[in-house]
């Protein structure tokens, strides 16, 4: 559940649906209408306190996003595997797509599953060897939508983000469904990663 939550704060999201077309006509060079915010951006997240204890155990990851220019989004972490059968990953391959909004502003929805420990595979003893191992289960699916300002050529803004919660026998592609959790207003700035042959030129 640290990690759930954790993740709620530390990310966006986009829905599968998509508007406008990947890069709208009309020569409006505001924001996102340029269409040169295609690309691959990373943002740091800090855990100063990984164990939730006390202990200061302090981890950085990254959290990478992705747009893509036919549409599609992917929102990519390295803290996914991190404690996987303490508290459970926050999801594998999060997938989602965004859309250009007449105001320049950027929207990404993206939907990934959920997965927590469980020894239910006891339960199913003709299913799995014996003893039966600790795995990892999908409890269920989060939909977050997040609002971005392209703030220059090398970053992007999260400006604004709501996620919608899903149990794992709803659907995560119903925009309506699952609860709907509080507006999250905390301003997240992704950067371009940008290729770089620095390192291979150096003495």
């Amino acid at each position: 559940m640290m990690k759930l939550r954790n993740v709620l704060v530390a990310f966006l999201a986009l829905p599968v649906f998509m508007a406008l077309p990947a890069f709208p006509q009309g020569g409006v060079t505001a924001g996102c209408k340029t269409g040169e915010f295609i690309g691959s951006y990373t943002h740091l997240v800090t855990f100063p306190d990984v164990w939730g204890d006390g202990s200061n155990v302090e981890n950085q990851t990254i959290n990478q996003l992705n747009l893509h220019s036919d549409g599609t989004a992917t929102l990519e972490s390295t803290a996914t595997p991190d404690l996987m059968l303490s508290f459970g990953p926050i999801s594998f391959v999060p997938i989602g797509s965004w859309k250009c909004r007449n105001d320049g502003l950027l929207v990404v929805t993206l939907i990934w599953a959920n997965y927590l420990p469980t020894t239910d595979a006891v339960n199913h003893p003709s299913s799995v060897p014996n003893p039966p191992p600790v795995d990892i289960l999908l409890v269920g699916h989060q939909r977050v939508t997040g609002l971005f300002s392209v703030t220059g050529a090398n970053s992007v803004t999260r400006i604004l983000a709501r996620a919608r919660v899903y149990s794992a026998t709803e659907d995560p592609t119903d925009p309506t469904g699952g609860v709907l959790l509080p507006l999250n207003t905390n301003v997240l700035v992704y950067t371009r990663l940008v290729p770089s042959d620095a390192d291979l030129l150096a003495p």
